[in-house]
């Protein structure tokens, strides 16, 4: 009979229009919200699934709302008991005052129900089924009975007052038709609504979105927050398209308002799910926020549920090197030359720390202008790193599947999936050569002029050739220095040769790129090309590849020499 009546309840609410986001919302209204916990409570955000202390089953129904320790004061609505699929309330520790809405006795999924702590009167309502009920859900009310009941006058929900047809009286036979004809349209009403709506009741329950905190909804991992899966719904419009900044091989990547007004880059990311998977991520994210740095993206907070896994970034406003390279409109200004020194550099100093400060190190395994980002200041800073070690679930070392993208990944990586800080080297050396030329590390594109898709062997053949004016960003219209592009260019086919071994590290890219030993670096590699009868094959030519023909004066031992 109880499954009847909630059915009948079901379908009334159904038939009337009205939805558990009215009710909810009918709550907040009748509350004074004085810490704005219930801002994100509005209809016009679409389902209350995404609000925050609230949680919904797999088909979208509310059975969880958490509201103790809110400091909300007000009067409970009587709307609250509509919620009919609702099987947690918990409004312990505010200021309510009134009366207990009687109307939660028709809530018959109700298990738990914690009005403590508060300033309500009449007594705990009791639906027959409170079955995980304690003694401290309903106590501590000093004007409230301290036990579950039901008042005498109001009516038994499994037992409703049947209904009655009138006295049929003088020549009233077509009326007597007409009112059994009446119920039986009525009763078969009735009885096909109460099987598709208890046929809808009994349909196994998918996975909660969400299962918030017990404790205040800010929630901390040392120096990081935890955020909940309904405040970064919330924080996206629940992950809508038109919040995506960007996809990667890890997932995408949402522009996204907390509830305080801060602006903040969400990756929302993809993987399998092993055995034990979560103490690894907690193990790898509080890793992932030791590593401080200028030129390092800070984690801000993660959020872990069964079913996400989720990492919070602040927004770099002005997007990454790649989208500054090559996705401005005619509007906006290029990336002038100044700028891409100091990325540059700026990059090189965050890299160098994952390598040499972190402990255990930290490989990026993907370096590459779309993971370099830019801050108001236009100060590069290093995106990413970690997440390659993240996602690795199967394999804690060091030599796992391998990560990267086509162009940017390390010849002995690529062959052997063994990565190592030279490994970055390498990437950061492609994206020295985006900097310079604002070309894609792989193009399909470069193929109709008959042109290699490789951005390393695209520069290596207008070496060859002394084009270096075709080599830099047209963008530029000519407007750098080209002895610092010729040094920007060493630096980067220093990074980018074959053997990993014969590669500088990136404390000594810094080094070079800050004018301290370059010269003494190109020409060592010169000495030991020509020693090794290396010249026709190897990484590049001999010194005289660099030479611009537009320059005048200036000859190849130069360029080895001091500036």
């Amino acid at each position: 009979m109880e499954a009847i009546f909630l059915c009948l309840i079901s379908l009334v609410l159904r038939v009337s229009g009205i939805t558990e986001g009215d009710a909810l919302y009918a709550l907040k209204s009748s509350l004074v919200d004085h810490k704005e916990v219930l801002q994100s409570w509005d209809t016009s955000s679409g389902s209350p699934c995404i609000w925050f202390h609230v949680t919904c089953n797999g088909d979208g129904n509310v059975i969880r709302v958490d509201l103790g320790n809110g400091s909300l004061s007000g009067q409970l609505d009587s709307r609250v008991g509509q919620l009919t699929k609702l099987e947690y309330l918990r409004l312990n520790n505010n200021i309510l005052m009134g009366t207990i809405p009687m109307s939660l006795t028709t809530v018959s999924s109700l298990e738990i129900l914690d009005l403590s702590n508060n300033k309500l009167t009449g007594d705990v309502p009791d639906n027959g089924s409170f079955s995980l009920f304690t003694p401290i859900s309903f106590g501590n009310n000093p004007l409230s009975n301290n036990s579950p009941k039901r008042t005498p006058d109001s009516p038994s929900p499994i037992s409703p007052k049947p209904l009655t047809p009138p006295t049929p009286s003088g020549n009233s036979a077509i009326g007597v038709i007409g009112v059994i004809a009446g119920f039986i349209a009525l009763g078969v009403f009735i009885a096909s609504a109460i099987v598709f709506v208890c046929w809808r009741l009994r349909r196994p329950r998918a996975h909660f979105f969400d299962v918030p905190a017990e404790e205040d909804p800010v929630v901390h991992l040392g120096q990081l927050r935890r955020f909940s899966l309904h405040q970064l719904q919330y924080a996206t419009n629940n992950f809508s398209n038109k919040d995506i900044l960007g996809r990667g091989g890890f997932g995408k990547v949402y522009k996204g308002r907390l509830a305080d007004g801060s602006l903040v880059a969400i990756k929302r990311l993809k993987e399998e799910r092993t055995h034990g998977g979560e103490l690894q991520f907690q193990a790898e994210v509080r890793m992932i926020s030791m590593a401080v740095h200028r030129n390092l993206l800070r984690l801000q907070g993660f959020c872990m549920t069964s079913t996400e896994r989720l990492l919070v970034y602040p927004l770099m406003v002005n997007g990454s090197v790649a989208s500054c390279l090559r996705e401005r409109t005619d509007g906006q200004s290029p990336l002038d030359w100044p700028a891409r020194k100091r990325i540059a550099l700026g990059s090189a100093r965050g890299l160098a720390y994952l390598h040499d400060s972190c402990d255990p190190k930290v490989i990026h395994r993907d370096v590459k202008a779309a993971n370099i980002l830019l801050d108001e200041e236009y100060e590069a800073v290093v995106a990413d790193f970690g997440l390659a070690k993240l996602m690795d679930y199967k394999d804690t070392h060091v030599t796992t599947a391998v990560h990267g993208t086509l162009g940017h990944i390390a010849p002995e990586y690529l062959s052997t999936g063994r990565s190592s800080e030279k490994t970055d080297v390498y990437g950061y050396g492609i994206m020295l050569l985006e900097l310079i030329t604002g070309q894609r590390a792989f193009d399909l594109a470069r193929l109709a002029s008959n042109e290699d898709v490789m951005l390393l062997s695209w520069v290596k053949e207008l070496l060859n050739n002394k084009k270096l004016e075709t080599l830099v960003d047209s963008k530029l219209q000519g407007n750098y220095i080209v002895e610092e592009v010729e040094e920007l260019i060493q630096v980067a086919l220093l990074c980018t040769l074959d053997a990993a071994s014969d590669r500088p590290k990136m404390s000594d890219v810094v080094k070079m790129l800050e004018g301290d030993g370059l010269a003494e670096r190109w020409e060592q590699w010169q000495k030991k090309d020509i020693i090794c009868g290396e010249q026709n094959h190897s990484n590049f030519p001999s010194n005289n590849w660099i030479i611009n023909d537009s320059t005048p004066g200036l000859h190849p031992e130069e360029l080895s020499g001091p500036r």
